[in-house]
């Protein structure tokens, strides 16, 4: 593990929780390494990454300029993230404001609600061994449940807190950004959720998730060729 840049982080290669994290880490120009980790392998059951995540999972943070602090759970690390290092609150706000927790509620909500439906959308979808209609069209629904909510909440305002994009907003675009790969064959974002398509394309645009974006659809991409 090289210590000169501030932070190690360890993902899977192409699964969204790391990129998002990637996201933020971009926007307020840290410095970190990124260590890949092979689930397919369940390399992220092996004692030498649980010695980090006991819960072994990915994506997890090692902050080597805070004694090598380790933060696991995705919306915990760009919780840290913002608190920690975004002073300016470019994409944050104040701790201890109401709008503080109106940025943890979403946090929450990304975390627990979109998440993990997100996940099962894609299990069922591609990888169950055995194709479950129910499943299948269970997950879509939540898919669209949570886009639904968006929806409705972004009609009324152009971002989730304090009248700005924060990392609130950055939180939801890795997964929306993958429906119509992973979830939902032929899912047209911009005519079902046409409010929520323009303020993810927004937030997607944005220079430093752009290029981290591009660069996680390069490896996809590469992974797709070799199934060819």
């Amino acid at each position: 593990m090289s210590h000169n840049k501030q932070f190690t982080l360890f993902m899977q290669k192409t699964a969204v929780h790391g990129w998002k994290v990637i996201f933020i880490l971009e926007e307020l120009g840290l410095t970190y390494e990124k260590v890949i980790i092979d689930i397919w392998k369940n390399e992220q059951k092996a004692p030498e990454f649980t010695k980090y995540n006991p819960n072994g999972r990915t994506p997890v943070l090692i902050d080597h300029r805070n004694n090598d602090f380790v933060i696991w759970e995705s919306n915990a690390i760009l919780q840290y993230l913002v608190d920690k290092y975004d002073t300016g609150r470019r994409l944050s706000v104040a701790p201890g404001t109401d709008e503080y927790f109106t940025q943890l509620q979403w946090l929450y909500f990304q975390g627990t609600g979109q998440s993990p439906y997100y996940g099962q959308a894609i299990w069922f979808n591609l990888y169950h061994a055995e194709k479950i209609p129910s499943a299948i069209e269970r997950y879509r629904a939540e898919v669209r449940r949570v886009l639904g909510v968006l929806e409705g909440v972004l009609s009324n305002q152009e971002w989730l807190v304090d009248g700005r994009v924060t990392v609130a907003d950055v939180s939801f675009v890795s997964w929306n950004a993958v429906i119509g790969d992973t979830m939902i064959e032929n899912f047209d974002f911009e005519k079902e959720f046409p409010v929520a398509a323009k303020w993810h394309n927004r937030i997607l645009e944005r220079p430093a998730i752009k290029k981290a974006w591009e660069e996680r659809n390069r490896l996809w991409a590469e992974i797709q060729r070799s199934k060819d």
